[in-house]
């Protein structure tokens, strides 16, 4: 498409893609869904998973945004006119809508942390008081709301200035900050007492939880969460990416990274629990409670760390909705020829105005109202979670697996001549659709919709 927005480097577009993958899902729940599934043993599923299923999808994402050239939605009809296969984008679309709707919120939660920890508001709650801290605060009606709608305007903000001088600009800024801030807390952290129970906890593995199955189930779900898969994310970002660039390298040094962020974050955050004494298996709740808890035990050095470590899940929270954002934006500047700036600000407000019941639904007004005995918040996370990421990455590995020809893939993927060609072809037309398939199921037969 003539105009359209590029990157202005290879570098630039990594650290997008990087920034988009490493955020909440890396930090708040990689650690609570380690905590609750066994530690070491979903670590070593969860990486299997992000080889054998993530990596061939990020690169199957990657080929559909760099040959299509424009938004989601176009990237499957511009290949494929009239065919099933645009599902993958209106999947890929509405995970990235509703789960930003919700994502807004929890980020709020976050800066609202930063915000106590300056002002001494949560360094002097008392030892076991910061549950109530928490509920108190999600179930006001004005303090979720007025913290979301701040988080959301500084996405905004940055999607509207655009690729380069907004998200570009931002992510050279943020991931270098956030790796800084995230290696001087995983240090501190290994200093601590009980740093030795938590490494092995999060390396020495119980091998039978290998035949869990919900296990593998979590183990997936996490890397489609992690690596931004089949929320049009990725396709979306890769569409500004010009023919020169390598995609399997670039998709290499994206799940690595990634991965490496995840493990880090785990040095953080267990071997602080393991020296308190606190239950690693304490849910969502691990960074908001349990944390908080840690903190405080830590004495006067605990405020300078938490103020630390919110302001590390902020950045990566930010980092990762912009991309969430700019694909309903590229979307509406394509469908309705919009600019970007108006685009941004319409669809911005909108997603923001759709995460309000999920911020009333925590403990608020909207407690009650729930869906399949879910509270809002809880529902939209499940249905994107375990319905909308599954079925775009599947559709998106049958499309490019199934509906190009094997040299078309090759060439548009620049793995023509490649010894890896074959067996990335192969994983995408079985080995990734069989095992999401296969998760699919467990998720029908374990989730509340269909009990």
């Amino acid at each position: 498409m003539n105009g359209r927005e590029q990157w202005a480097s290879k570098l630039g577009f990594i650290l997008a893609a990087v920034g988009s993958a490493v955020g909440l899902g890396n930090i708040w729940r990689f650690s609570y869904v380690a905590g609750e599934s066994g530690g070491a043993a979903f670590l070593l599923i969860y990486v299997i998973c992000i080889f054998l299923i993530g990596l061939p999808v990020l690169l199957a994402e990657f080929t559909i945004g760099r040959k299509g050239q424009t938004d989601v939605i176009a990237a499957f009809t511009s290949k494929a006119p009239g065919k099933p296969w645009v599902l993958g984008g209106f999947f890929g679309l509405a995970a990235s809508f509703f789960i930003l709707s919700f994502y807004g919120v929890i980020a709020g939660w976050v800066l609202y942390y930063i915000y106590s920890y300056f002002t001494g508001t949560a360094g002097a709650v008392e030892e076991g008081g910061y549950g109530d801290f928490f509920e108190s605060f999600i179930g006001s009606s004005g303090g979720p709301i007025f913290w979301q709608v701040l988080f959301m305007a500084i996405v905004i903000g940055i999607v509207y200035f655009g690729v380069k001088k907004g998200i570009e600009l931002s992510n050279k800024i943020f991931m270098p900050l956030l790796a800084v801030i995230l290696l001087f807390l995983a240090g501190f952290s290994l200093t601590l007492d009980g740093a030795s129970e938590g490494l092995q906890f999060l390396f020495s593995p119980e091998w039978s939880a290998f035949g869990d199955a919900e296990v593998w189930s979590a183990a997936v779900g996490q890397a489609f969460f992690t690596l931004s898969l089949g929320m049009g994310a990725m396709i979306t970002y890769s569409s500004y990416l010009s023919k020169d660039n390598r995609l399997p390298s670039a998709a290499g040094t994206v799940v690595v990274l990634d991965t490496l962020f995840a493990i880090v974050a785990g040095l953080v955050i267990f071997p602080a629990v393991f020296s308190f004494g606190i239950d690693p298996g304490d849910g969502p709740g691990l960074i908001f409670v349990t944390l908080p808890e840690v903190f405080n035990l830590m004495g006067g050095g605990g405020t300078v760390f938490a103020i630390f470590f919110f302001i590390l899940v902020a950045l990566a929270a930010l980092s990762s909705a912009i991309s969430l954002l700019e694909v309903s934006v590229a979307f509406v500047m394509r469908k309705f020829n919009w600019a970007r700036k108006q685009a941004a600000l319409v669809v911005g407000l909108l997603i923001t105005a759709v995460g309000i019941p999920s911020a009333l639904s925590q403990g608020g007004p909207l407690t009650e109202a729930t869906i399949a005995g879910l509270p809002f918040l809880d529902f939209v996370d499940t249905l994107t979670d375990m319905y909308f990421l599954p079925l775009g990455g599947l559709m998106i590995a049958l499309f490019v697996g199934w509906g190009w020809r094997r040299e078309d893939a090759f060439r548009e993927s620049d793995l023509t001549g490649s010894s890896i060609a074959p067996l990335w072809i192969w994983f995408l037309r079985i080995v990734a659709p069989l095992g999401i398939l296969w998760i699919l199921y467990l998720n029908v037969v374990n989730t509340p919709f269909f009990q």
